[in-house]
């Protein structure tokens, strides 16, 4: 959830009559993503070269996100001009609560065209997905400005989870990668021999912690798409407001999510006991001399140590320099028992209900979200897609 325009508040007040006459809300068409994929790319990208490769693909990519199979929930707001004032990506999703089945709007990039709009495009969006289907509404990428706004439309924050987590394991490596994400030209000759030099001294200070004993009764394995979508609705089954996956929708969604490609391949891993029951899984994006970048981690039970554990280990074997990913509050504890961790500000993770027992699960933090019940796993988080 992005809103690029600040005059687009969702604290705003603005009677449905004044909204209605500067333009109107429906859901996003075929014939409005090329206008939307390039509106995208000057909003959170700014393609320098190849831009109609650029639009094309994005409007391609926008096409299989939110226009394949049901109707379509994303929206879009034309002014009375017939230009396209705004848009608000949405995927439905379904949820329960104590056997209550729930329709659920997870919001990803939200934005306003501010050339055109006068600040009637965001509340007009807000206004028309807030009278849909839907009794609960989240995001996991809210900005600055979205967190402003949460409090009139009384959205509940969950601070934990707006945190990343970065666990460095080669510190110049990876500093020598996180200048190539954001300047991809630079040669390698430029960075590499100063990044190793660094790392030889550092060596000591990042070296692998030794793992605890009870890590010999436990086993990671690396697992395939189908295992892990198999075993993360077991897993979640203890949180009361939980995703409810009808059959083929996760093996679907983890086919969308394996095609992002900033961070490389989409990996999944598994620890299991002696008996080679699963107490926790693990999928994270992650290549060799990269930083590798958490989808979802779930675990039952006290096996949440091992599994973090083993998802770092997993890292650190493929020869990722680093990996970061989604704080969540069932593993702070263990994270903070980690040298060379380090907190920040991500995106806002927020929740909107209007019913009650809703409110007070996610008061408590009984609440999956996150990872695939959000939007960073989508392509639009992080690719270029521009990039030939």
């Amino acid at each position: 959830m992005n809103p690029v325009s600040a005059k687009a508040g969702l604290g705003k007040v603005a009677g449905s009559s004044a909204l209605e006459s500067h333009g109107s809300v429906r859901p996003l068409a075929a014939e409005d993503l090329q206008r939307v994929a390039a509106l995208f790319l000057m909003k959170f990208r700014h393609p320098r070269r190849q831009r109609d490769r650029a639009i094309a693909r994005t409007a391609d990519y926008m096409r299989e996100l939110y226009l394949d199979g049901d109707e379509s929930k994303a929206l879009v707001q034309i002014d009375p001009q017939g230009r396209l004032g705004g848009f608000m990506g949405v995927l439905k999703a379904r949820y329960e609560l104590n056997g209550r089945a729930l329709n659920a709007a997870i919001i990803g990039p939200f934005m306003t065209d501010s050339s055109i709009d006068h600040g009637w495009a965001g509340p007009q969006l807000l206004r028309a997905l807030h009278q849909g289907e839907f009794d609960l509404y989240l995001t996991d990428s809210a900005n600055r400005t979205s967190l402003a706004f949460a409090r009139p439309m009384k959205y509940q924050l969950l601070p934990v989870h707006c945190l990343e987590w970065t666990c460095i394991f080669r510190p110049g490596a990876m500093a020598a990668a996180m200048l190539r994400r954001k300047w991809p030209g630079l040669p390698r000759l430029a960075l590499d021999p100063c990044a190793r030099a660094f790392d030889a001294l550092s060596k000591k200070r990042f070296e692998p912690p030794v793992q605890p004993s009870s890590s010999q009764r436990i086993h990671r394995e690396p697992i395939d798409p189908a295992q892990f979508a198999k075993w993360l609705p077991t897993l979640a089954s203890d949180y009361a407001l939980r995703p409810s996956w009808r059959d083929g929708e996760l093996p679907r969604l983890l086919a969308l999510a394996a095609e992002k490609q900033a961070d490389g391949p989409l990996r999944f891993g598994g620890i299991y006991d002696e008996t080679g029951k699963m107490l926790g899984c693990y999928a994270f994006y992650g290549q060799t001399g990269g930083i590798a970048n958490l989808l979802q981690i779930q675990s039952s039970g006290s096996h949440w140590g091992a599994t973090l554990d083993a998802l770092i280990a997993t890292a650190r074997d493929l020869g990722c320099v680093g990996i970061t990913g989604q704080t969540q509050s069932r593993f702070m504890s263990q994270l903070f028992g980690y040298k060379n961790v380090f907190f920040h500000y991500a995106g806002g993770t927020m929740v909107r209900s209007r019913i009650a027992e809703v409110t007070e699960a996610v008061r408590s933090g009984d609440i999956f979200i996150g990872g695939v019940m959000g939007d960073r796993w989508t392509r639009l988080s992080s690719d270029d897609f521009g990039r030939v």
